[in-house]
């Protein structure tokens, strides 16, 4: 199989003669066979692990995002990715990196809500007055 996995900015990797691809999906860890039939999965943060005809196993630390496979090619296509050979190393980088930017993207999600409702607020006010 040829695997390419993709980051808003860049390619991560591109490997060819790719014999299995391990990944963590919402419904639990899901394996990919170059026989499999096609289809398409939404990944959580957690490590993907594909391993090559004559390179052995490869882990990646990978964000949510989605997986596609059709035919023999499989794009995975993720918000961040880390590669690594320590899995303990990439396990503490899921949580460190990928989980705390859940985190923070809630806080900005709570900041715009306080900002557009005192917006909507000062507007109803202005039209009252005005």
């Amino acid at each position: 199989m040829d695997l390419k996995i993709l980051l808003p900015s860049e390619i991560f990797t591109e490997r060819s003669a790719v014999s299995r691809i391990v990944a963590e999906t919402l419904q639990g860890s899901m394996g990919i066979l170059p026989r499999r039939l096609d289809c398409v999965a939404a990944l959580v943060p957690g490590i993907l692990l594909f391993e090559e005809d004559d390179q052995g196993e490869t882990y990646v630390a990978v964000d949510e995002g989605v997986l596609v496979k059709r035919g023999s090619r499989v794009l995975v296509s993720v918000r961040n990715a880390i590669g690594g050979d320590d899995l303990g190393l990439l396990h503490e980088a899921i949580v460190r990196e990928f989980l705390n930017l859940d985190e923070e993207a809630r806080r900005v999600r709570q900041v715009l809500a306080k900002m557009e409702s005192m917006f909507i607020r000062r507007f109803v006010r202005y039209h009252q007055h005005g």
